[in-house]
């Protein structure tokens, strides 16, 4: 897909979709909260200086948020900054927010954890234990509940078979695998690069639905992620867990957040398919897909481990919710599985949501990400916002 993109490749089928965005404004010197209605883009920081703040106020009614100052279309928001014609550029539609994720919340990937973790992160012997590990427990997954007295059983007999794994653990067991993605303001938005550690070989994307979250807990809206995972980092130890997943641009977000309305709710993010594409500057193409019905662990279960009188998140926090589709397809080599290339376009799309759309580059050579909380209250104080 060839720059620049354009509105209707990422907006979501429903033209009524209540979406809430961030964008850095050029008009306005800096980052601003802004509702995406009609094609354009809406500036909010009249009603909140940032998207945090925004979703922690009671909002007012839509038609009220349309009568605000009007920043330009969207479209004139995914032009390169060397065009003329450009107003700034589309940014991850959270700022203040934790960004937590949950990991091995589907049967299909809880097996590939699996494979990376017996493997080493040796890209070469996953096929081998693949076929192993399916022929022996992967028809166990998809009908257990987690922390059930099945999920017992059958953590009792995996271990009595030497199979037992910590992915099992958190797959099967009571308690979820929640970790911190990335921090505040790092996330990267539609259109830009997502980074990988040059030093990986083997590596994917995530496609995933995030939850969006106030400080009190209440779900308020959904977006979609690329949980950027390095899977020989993360295989050769759970210890590097961090090296695997929060790098330089490694995590995506957007392209906007849908706020829950009459029209929209968690049952349709439950309902949800999220459609994956890689394509190759080397002609390689993939497409896959995560259906959320199949996922183990209830959505709103999975944000009451992440946020409740165990752990607080004063500016809220953003789940990401895990996926059930990892690439196996091999791509440099028989028996190599799949690894990014740079240059890589990759888009995860569901029709509630949009389409997020970004290119694959090293973490090292993508833009260093120096705007942080920080320089966020600098910018909002010489605005005169704050």
């Amino acid at each position: 897909m060839d720059l620049p993109l354009r509105s209707d490749q990422i907006l979501p089928d429903d033209a009524d979709a209540f979406l809430i965005g961030r964008v850095w404004s050029h008009e306005e010197g800096g980052p601003c909260p802004v509702l995406i209605s009609g094609g354009r883009v809406i500036n909010l920081i009249p009603v909140a200086p940032t998207v945090s703040a925004l979703l922690e106020s009671t909002l007012p009614d839509r038609t009220e948020l349309s009568g605000l100052p009007d920043l330009g279309p969207l479209d004139a928001f995914l032009l390169p900054d060397d065009d003329e014609r450009c107003l700034g550029s589309l940014l991850a539609p959270c700022d203040l927010q934790a960004i937590k994720a949950a990991g091995v919340t589907f049967a299909a990937s809880l097996l590939e954890r699996v494979v990376e973790e017996r493997a080493g992160g040796d890209p070469a012997r996953a096929e081998e234990l693949r076929a192993e590990l399916s022929a022996t427990i992967a028809g166990d997954f998809a009908s257990i509940k987690p922390g059930s007295a099945e999920a017992d059983t059958l953590r009792t007999r995996l271990k009595a078979e030497g199979l037992w794994s910590q992915y099992l653990e958190v797959g099967f067991g009571e308690y979820a695998e929640i970790f911190t993605k990335a921090q505040p303001m790092s996330a990267v938005g539609c259109g830009a690069e997502i980074g990988i550690l040059s030093a990986s070989d083997w590596n994917n994307p995530e496609p995933e639905v995030a939850l969006v979250v106030t400080s009190r807990g209440d779900i308020v809206g959904a977006t979609l992620a690329n949980d950027v995972n390095l899977r020989d980092m993360e295989g050769r130890s759970a210890l590097l867990l961090g090296k695997a997943k929060d790098n330089n641009a490694s995590c995506a977000i957007g392209p906007f957040i849908r706020l829950f309305d009459g029209d929209f709710g968690l049952a349709d993010v439950g309902r949800a398919e999220i459609s994956l594409e890689v394509v190759g500057k080397d002609g390689f193409h993939l497409e896959g897909a995560s259906d959320m019905s199949k996922i183990s662990r209830r959505p709103e279960d999975l944000v009451s481990q992440a946020i409740g009188k165990h752990h607080q998140y004063p500016d809220g926090l953003l789940v990401l919710l895990g996926t059930m589709f990892a690439p196996v397809e091999d791509r440099r080599a028989p028996g190599q599985g799949f690894t990014h290339e740079a240059g890589d376009c990759v888009k995860i799309s569901t029709r509630s949501l949009g389409t997020l759309i970004n290119w694959t580059t090293a973490s090292e050579t993508t833009a260093p990400w120096t705007f942080g909380t920080g320089a966020l209250m600098t910018n909002l104080a010489k605005r005169g916002v704050l």
